[in-house]
């Protein structure tokens, strides 16, 4: 499956990092307040993260010219409210150097979309210029978990909380959460369903800013989750080939 090679592979990546921790946590603890995620996406309006990612383990390559500075950039013309930078580099061909580059070239908060197992990787994002960090609840054990959740914290990244089930989703409001995401995608075979988040819709509490994620292709799927309650969709996929989805939407309030 997918996603124990990704897994796998992120576990050697932490350890690597592991002599560096100490630095990379004082270079965390060193940075300048981030922007915030949270606000970003709690309006009154459907919120977009539209994401620079250049590969899909299921997909393939996204665009023959990857350029997350400009893809970035574009995004932030086009109104987005936020920017999520894909940084794992074996399935997704991702790179922190695209985070820290984006960083600098856009006024909105940056998300770091990776499998994040080890604090390491937290102290890595915010060094990097993350504002935010994605924990996914389907890779991560309970007590980890809220060891992850609070290190983000400590070091003052904002964290969305992934989920994939309704048994997942009782172990994020556990950690009581600002922000949740809602997957669409199926972890094991990369397919995708937007009613999920339908459904999840029952379960995330409305008080929590609720993130629709994967399978949104079309300006029928932001009004969809807007009306099932969502606060934000992230987007990468559809955006990376070229839809004009952030130029379509619609601005009407929920």
């Amino acid at each position: 499956m997918f996603l124990d090679a990704i897994v796998a592979d992120v576990d050697d990546r932490a350890k690597r990092l592991l002599p560096v921790s100490r630095y990379l946590r004082e270079r965390a603890l060193a940075m300048p307040p981030g922007r915030s995620l949270h606000r970003a996406l709690d309006g009154p309006a459907l919120a977009v993260i539209a994401e620079c990612k250049q590969k899909s383990p299921s997909k393939g390559w996204l665009t023959d010219a990857y350029d997350p500075v400009a893809q970035a950039q574009q995004y932030e013309r086009q109104g987005a409210n936020a920017i999520s930078v894909l940084t794992e580099p074996k399935f997704f061909a991702g790179d922190l150097v695209h985070l820290e580059a984006v960083r600098s070239a856009v006024d909105l908060p940056i998300l770091r979309k990776d499998f994040v197992r080890d604090p390491v990787q937290l102290y890595e994002a915010r060094a990097y210029g993350a504002d935010a960090v994605l924990l996914i609840v389907r890779i991560v054990d309970g007590p980890r978990l809220s060891d992850l959740y609070q290190t983000a914290v400590g070091i003052g990244l904002e964290v969305v909380v992934e989920i994939h089930s309704p048994r997942e989703a009782e172990r994020a409001l556990v950690l009581r959460p600002a922000m949740v995401g809602v997957n669409n995608r199926d972890l094991d075979t990369f397919e995708t369903r937007l009613e999920f988040s339908r459904d999840m819709a029952e379960v995330v509490p409305p008080s929590l800013v609720r993130i629709s994620e994967s399978g949104i292709t079309a300006v029928s799927d932001l009004d969809q989750v807007s009306a099932w309650g969502y606060h934000a969709v992230l987007i990468g996929e559809s955006l990376m080939r070229g839809s004009e989805l952030l130029t379509e939407r619609t601005h009407d309030p929920r």
